[in-house]
């Protein structure tokens, strides 16, 4: 049975890089074989300028025309190649822009089930019933900073007179001391170096020098 339909090949399927990579092989070699082609036409073109008209240039001539035949085909073959390579590069592209994709649609769909999970544990109207609580708290609070901060008025008791009075007498005391200035004496001091009370007036100086001569 083997030798009528064969085995099945274990061997593993080749993958698009190495496809790639064995066309650019094959690629590289006709690349080679041209560059030995091209040389040989210059060759006998070199040769059939210089030689004259006649049996020897015709058969160079035939020659030159096979090799000329010979470069195009390979050139032919390598242009299906090249074609061929660029035909999987693109196919490459895709391929991985595919998987970009997969893994993108993958990673959206996990953060989907996340959203999910994470937004049905979230109680709206608890939201809410906590936005009123923090608006009535800070109601609250607004009207605790204005009763500490109000101002006091004076008493209705007070007559306003009698304030007026006590502050002419402070402007009238402050007058006075600015009036003084720091030498002034204080009064206990005054009276210790005033004259004694008992001297109606200074003696005269001729009445003094009158005693003097009456004595001598």
């Amino acid at each position: 049975m083997n030798r009528l339909f064969g085995t099945k090949s274990t061997a593993p399927k080749p993958s698009l890089e190495g496809a790639i990579s064995n066309v650019d092989t094959r690629v590289s070699s006709i690349d080679v074989k041209l560059a030995a082609l091209n040389s040989e036409l210059q060759t006998y073109q070199s040769k059939i300028a210089k030689m004259r008209d006649g049996p020897g240039k015709n058969a160079l001539r035939q020659k030159a025309l096979k090799v000329l035949q010979r470069r195009k085909q390979y050139e032919s073959q390598r242009d299906q190649l090249s074609q061929q390579s660029w035909n999987m590069e693109q196919a490459g592209m895709m391929q991985d822009n595919l998987k970009n994709v997969m893994t993108t649609v993958d990673a959206m769909k996990t953060t989907t089930k996340e959203l999910k999970k994470q937004y049905g544990k979230v109680d709206i109207d608890k939201i809410e019933q906590m936005q009123d609580e923090m608006a009535d708290l800070m109601e609250v609070g607004n009207e605790i900073n204005e009763s500490i901060s109000r101002s006091y008025d004076v008493p209705e008791d007070v007559d306003e007179a009698e304030l007026d009075a006590e502050l002419e007498a402070l402007g009238e005391e402050s007058m006075f001391e600015s009036g003084m200035g720091e030498s002034a004496m204080p009064s206990f001091l005054q009276d210790e170096v005033a004259p004694p009370t008992f001297i109606d007036e200074p003696p005269e100086q001729t009445k003094v020098k009158e005693a003097a001569g009456g004595l001598g």
